[in-house]
């Protein structure tokens, strides 16, 4: 007998220890090829719901859901953080950088950050001069850029900075974290993309509650090393192999101001997860997630990509010989800097879009663009 829409299959809801998990897992660092502590704050959460886990050298970390199962699925996200390197330490004691990863230069300013030595982390600030000194009429005033932007933490001289345990090579992260603004909106350094690999592994934590059978097996897969060419993501597809692939990251609410309608289109916070039109994007698995947003009456947004995905997608759709891909985003504001904003209606959504896509799909279903 049919199940009526009352008795109709839905994920459980995010609950306050999850909630707490997203807390302690975005304030964590997780810099690009650092991600192996956030990594394991991932696994420890995920174990509970999978039937085995596995990492791959560069720390790419996976849970399995009937791994013996020949037809494979993907669902991922991507784990690194933008942050940046200490380059160069002068006489005085002053630290500067390069980048590691897209981390914008213009935001540093006075902000307050860690930088990761061989003792343990050391506070620092992104030293600045004050406005009083910079209006000189003969001079230009400066503008941030990365050659300028140096870090001070409180060592008087390059001896002073390597007894903390800083040293060329240490990765450096903001400070800022997790909070909630009004109306449902939540800010965090690094959502992009660790509300990812939040939300994957609520997808993993609903089919074990609901108990539900999959058939086929189900590779939840946090990446690393998106943030500098897709590369964690390059390595896992290979090593995995998937028949399907369903990709997670953000993409921009276009809302604000500053943003190009015309160019980025039209997506906002609130509205639900954006589905993705381009290249790299399966249409036939892309209209099967329309379907079944459709069906479980899921708002999504829609949006178009020119050439690359610039996601991970790309690593998945072109690796071995072809991998059914398609790329559900989350709309969110500020990208790149320590307040990017989301909105806790989306998160659900997308938890939802994806519980629902991998319950209605089968290693029968029809993704081919040929009859024959």
């Amino acid at each position: 007998m049919a199940k009526s829409k009352k008795q109709k299959e839905h994920p459980q809801k995010v609950g306050k220890k999850d909630w707490e998990f997203l807390t302690g897992y975005i304030n964590n660092a997780s810099p690009v090829g650092f991600e192996h502590s956030g990594q394991n704050i991932w696994l420890d959460y995920i174990k509970p719901y999978v039937d085995t886990v596995f990492t791959d050298p560069y720390g790419t970390a996976v849970g399995v859901i009937n791994p013996e199962h020949p037809f494979k699925v993907v669902i991922e996200a991507h784990a690194d953080e933008i942050s940046w390197f200490v380059n160069y330490i002068t006489d005085q004691g002053f630290i500067y950088l390069k980048r590691n990863g897209g981390v914008d230069h213009q935001i540093a300013p006075a902000m307050r950050v860690w930088i990761h030595g061989k003792k343990g982390p050391v506070k620092a600030v992104f030293g600045w001069p004050a406005i009083h000194t910079r209006h000189n009429p003969d001079q230009k005033e400066p503008t941030p850029k990365v050659d300028n932007l140096f870090l001070d933490c409180g060592a008087r001289s390059k001896k002073e900075v390597e007894e903390l345990g800083i040293h060329v090579g240490a990765v450096v992260t903001y400070q800022d974290g997790f909070d909630e603004l009004a109306n449902d909106y939540l800010i965090g350094r690094a959502f992009d993309n660790r509300i990812g690999g939040f939300m994957i592994a609520q997808v993993a934590r609903q089919l074990k509650e609901n108990k539900k059978k999959l058939p086929f097996g189900l590779y939840i897969v946090n990446a690393v090393q998106e943030e500098i060419g897709l590369r964690g993501a390059e390595m896992i597809a290979r090593r995995i192999k998937p028949d399907v692939a369903f990709i997670t990251d953000v993409t921009h609410d276009t809302q604000t101001p500053f943003i190009n309608k015309n160019i980025e289109g039209d997506t906002a916070c609130g509205k639900g997860p954006a589905l993705t039109y381009g290249p790299a994007v399966q249409n036939k698995l892309l209209q099967f997630v329309q379907d079944v947003a459709e069906k479980n009456k899921i708002d999504v947004q829609l949006r178009v990509t020119s050439r690359s995905t610039g996601t991970d997608t790309d690593s998945f759709a072109y690796a071995n010989d072809g991998c059914p891909s398609v790329l559900i985003s989350i709309p969110l504001r500020y990208m790149h800097t320590t307040v990017e904003m989301l909105h806790r209606s989306d998160i659900e959504s997308t938890i939802e879009l994806m519980y629902q896509s991998l319950a209605a799909l089968t290693p029968k279903t029809n993704l081919s663009y040929f009859s024959n």
